[in-house]
């Protein structure tokens, strides 16, 4: 009973599987011949999941005024502070990634033992008129083993990007923090490019153009990626990817 249940929830994955697989699939033959659509332009705030960020925050400082003196602190232009600074500003982020890494590592054990124990008698008794015919009593027991096992991986990996994209200040937070996000969508024929870059930056990290670079995002999370038909033909298909997961070998 408990195979055939087993079985049961088996098959129904499987049928899940296939049936959002067949949902998919019917979009994509409806769109045949049409370029991928470009997302359109929503705010970051009111999108599922989004969550606001809280961050741990120093002591409020008294805010402190220059009476009779026409250039305000940490301003860097006489009569206004071009940089972002509110909700709602815009921020030029230049995303400079240039990572190359090399790892090796093997490993090899091997282990071999080997166990005898053998008597002639045991509280007076001679033990080979105690065993059946056959067996002697100077080996009793007697136990080989044998085991070895090896392991080796390597990882190479050199990736570098070079962009710009404008991102929009979507929190400020107390210590005057600025949470930003910026979206860009890209399309070239049938492939839509999309980079997306989030995270938390200091106003004083942004120069006087009002750009700040990506290596100065404190909880930078950036993404490049795309989807067309350059992107379908590189991933595997539904089937593979379904087995993939139910396969347990």
């Amino acid at each position: 009973m408990t195979s055939i249940s087993k079985y049961q929830r088996l098959a129904a994955i499987v049928l899940t599987g296939v049936a959002l697989a067949g949902c998919s699939a019917a979009d994509r033959v409806a769109n045949i011949g049409e370029q991928p659509a470009l997302s359109a332009i929503q705010n970051p705030t009111t999108q599922p999941g989004y969550r606001p960020v809280s961050m741990p925050m120093p002591e409020p400082v008294v805010a402190t005024y220059s009476p009779n003196s026409l250039w305000r602190s940490g301003s860097r232009a006489f009569f206004n502070d071009q940089r972002a600074s509110r909700v709602g500003d815009l921020v030029t982020v230049r995303v400079e990634i240039t990572d190359s890494a090399q790892i090796a590592n093997q490993t090899s054990r091997n282990r071999t033992a080997n166990e005898e124990l053998g008597g002639s008698g045991i509280v007076g008794y001679q033990l080979e008129r105690l065993l059946p015919p056959g067996p002697t009593a100077e080996v009793i027991a007697d136990f080989d083993t044998n085991s070895s096992s090896g392991g080796q991986g390597s990882v190479n990996r050199s990736e570098s990007l070079t962009t710009t994209v404008a991102a929009v200040v979507t929190q400020v937070l107390p210590n005057g923090n600025m949470v930003i996000e910026g979206r860009q969508e890209v399309r070239v024929n049938f492939e839509v490019r999309e980079l997306i870059v989030a995270g938390v930056v200091r106003p004083e990290d942004i120069d006087a153009s009002n750009t700040i670079e990506s290596s100065k995002i404190a909880e930078a999370r950036i993404a490049y990626g795309g989807r067309g038909q350059i992107t379908d033909v590189q991933q595997p298909r539904y089937g593979q990817q379904l087995f993939d997961i139910l396969m347990p070998f």
